[in-house]
C-alpha cells in the first residue's frame, strides 16, 4: 500500500499537468484550480486505502473536469471545498473519462501553466503564491504559513490573481518567440524567489524553511525537463543545489546561523554539489551565457575549495565583475564587495558599497549595514564595525540573523 507521503508526492508531480488541460480546454482558470484541488483532496483521501489508480493523471484529469462542468452548469461559483469527500471515486476501477475528455490525457501544459502564473499582469507577491498553489500543489495553509501571513490573507492574495487573470483576458497558451525568452526570466526570478525565501528567511523564528527550497528545486527540475538545452534554466538549477547543498552546515543545534565561512564542509552534501558542478560545466559551455550560469559558477567555486582558506577569491572576483555588467543590482553589488574585500583588502570593498548608499532598492535593508559591519571589522574599525552591526540586527526581521549580528557586535564590545 502506498504511503500519504508517496501519494502526496505524486499529487505535487501531477497537479500542474491536471490543471493545465482543464484551462487549456474550458478555460475558467479560478474555476479549473478549484477543480484541481476538489480531485487532489478526494485522491489524497482514497488511494492510500483503495491503491493508486493505472493511469493518475487521467483519474486527476477525469474526477476534475466532471466537477468543473458540474460547476459550469450550475448557478454557482464553486462549491466548497469540503463537499469533495462526498462524492468518491474508487480509485480501484478504470475511469472512463467522458466525452472529449480523451484529448486531455496527453499534453504536459506545466510549463504554459508556469508561464500564465508569472505573467507580468500580476504583482510579484501574486506570481509567487499563484505559482506555489497552482503549478506547487501546496495548500494555502501550507504558503501561508511559509511566508508568515495569516491564512485568510494569502487566500485573498491568490483569489486576487486568478481573478486578475479572469479579468485581463490572459490567455493559456505559450507566449510568441519574441516574448518568450522575456516571460522565461519572470518564470525563474519567481523560482529563485521561492527558494531564496526558503534558504534565507526573510522573517519569524527559523532561518530555513526546508519546504520551499525543495519545491523550487521541484519546479526548476520540471522546468528543465521541458526545457533541456536552456542554459540558464540549468544555472538556476546548478545554483539551487550548489546552494542548497550547505544546507546541514548552516545552523547550529540550537537553530542559530553558522556563516559560510566557519561551515563544517564534510556535512554539505556531496550528491548535491556532483549534481551542481556537473551543471554548471555543461551551462557554461552554452552561449549566450546569463546571470544565473554565473552565479552557479561562483556557487561552484565555494563548493570546490575544501576549507573555506582555499577558496579561489580571485575567480571569484572576477566572475562577480562579469555579472555586475551583465545583470547590475544591488544585492551583487553587496557579494562583489566583499569578494574585492577577500582580494584588494576592506578599504577598496568600503568604496564600493559607497556606491549603494543613495540606491534606494537597498539603503536601509539590513544587509548593507551586516556587510558594512563585516568590511569595518576586516580594516580593524570595531568600533565602527560593531554600530553597524547593531543597526544591522534592529533592521533584520529574521531572528536567527538579529542574534547572529547581536552576537558579533557583543564580541566586539568585549574586546578580540
Amino acid at each position: 500500500m502506498i504511503t500519504h507521503a508517496g501519494v502526496e508526492d505524486q499529487l505535487r508531480r501531477l497537479a500542474p499537468q491536471v490543471l493545465g488541460a482543464l484551462v487549456r480546454r474550458y478555460g475558467h482558470f479560478d474555476l479549473s484550480e478549484d477543480a484541481v484541488q476538489e480531485a487532489l483532496l478526494a485522491a489524497a483521501m482514497q488511494w492510500p486505502e483503495q491503491g493508486v489508480p493505472e493511469n493518475p493523471r487521467g483519474w486527476l484529469i477525469t474526477v476534475a473536469s466532471r466537477r468543473l462542468t458540474d460547476e459550469l452548469r450550475s448557478e454557482q461559483a464553486r462549491r466548497r471545498r469540503e463537499d469533495a469527500a462526498a462524492a468518491e471515486v474508487p480509485a480501484d476501477k478504470a475511469v472512463a473519462p467522458a466525452p472529449g475528455e480523451e484529448q486531455l490525457l496527453d499534453q504536459d501544459d506545466t510549463l504554459t501553466l508556469l508561464f500564465l502564473c508569472c505573467h507580468p499582469a500580476l504583482s510579484p507577491a501574486s506570481q509567487i503564491a499563484l505559482t506555489l498553489r497552482a503549478v506547487g500543489g501546496l495548500t494555502t495553509a501550507q504558503i501561508a504559513s511559509a511566508f508568515l501571513v495569516p491564512e485568510p490573507t494569502m487566500a485573498q492574495r491568490i483569489s486576487r490573481a486568478k481573478q486578475r487573470i479572469k479579468t485581463t483576458g490572459i490567455p493559456f497558451h505559450l507566449p510568441p518567440e519574441p516574448e518568450r525568452a522575456e516571460r522565461l526570466r519572470a518564470v525563474l526570478h519567481v523560482l529563485y524567489l521561492i527558494f531564496n525565501e526558503g534558504y534565507t528567511a526573510s522573517s519569524g523564528p527559523d532561518l530555513l524553511r526546508s519546504e520551499l527550497t525543495t519545491e523550487a528545486i521541484r519546479l526548476n527540475r520540471e522546468v528543465r525537463r521541458l526545457l533541456p538545452d536552456d542554459g540558464e534554466v540549468a544555472g538556476l538549477l546548478a545554483l539551487m543545489l550548489l546552494t542548497d547543498a550547505r544546507r546541514p552546515a548552516r545552523t547550529r543545534p540550537d537553530g542559530a546561523l553558522i556563516p559560510l565561512a566557519e561551515q563544517d564542509r564534510e556535512l554539505w552534501y556531496a550528491d548535491s554539489i556532483q549534481e551542481g558542478l556537473a551543471l554548471v560545466t555543461g551551462a557554461l559551455a552554452q552561449a549566450p551565457i546569463g546571470p544565473y550560469q554565473l552565479q552557479a559558477a561562483i556557487a561552484a567555486v565555494h563548493a570546490e575549495a575544501a576549507r573555506a582558506e582555499d577558496t579561489d577569491w580571485a575567480q571569484i572576483l572576477a566572475l562577480y565583475e562579469l555579472l555586475e555588467r551583465i545583470s547590475p543590482n544591488p544585492m551583487v553589488t553587496l557579494n562583489h564587495a566583499v569578494a574585492v574585500a577577500m582580494v584588494r583588502g576592506p578599504e577598496a570593498a568600503l568604496d564600493l558599497l559607497e556606491t549603494l548608499e543613495t540606491d534606494d532598492r537597498i539603503a536601509g535593508h539590513h544587509r548593507l549595514d551586516a556587510v558594512r559591519a563585516h568590511l569595518l571589522e576586516m580594516a580593524g574599525d570595531y568600533d565602527a564595525a560593531r554600530s553597524s552591526y547593531r543597526a544591522a540586527a534592529r533592521r533584520t526581521t529574521s531572528l536567527p540573523e538579529q542574534r547572529y549580528l547581536e552576537a558579533r557586535a557583543a564580541r566586539l564590545a568585549v574586546g578580540r
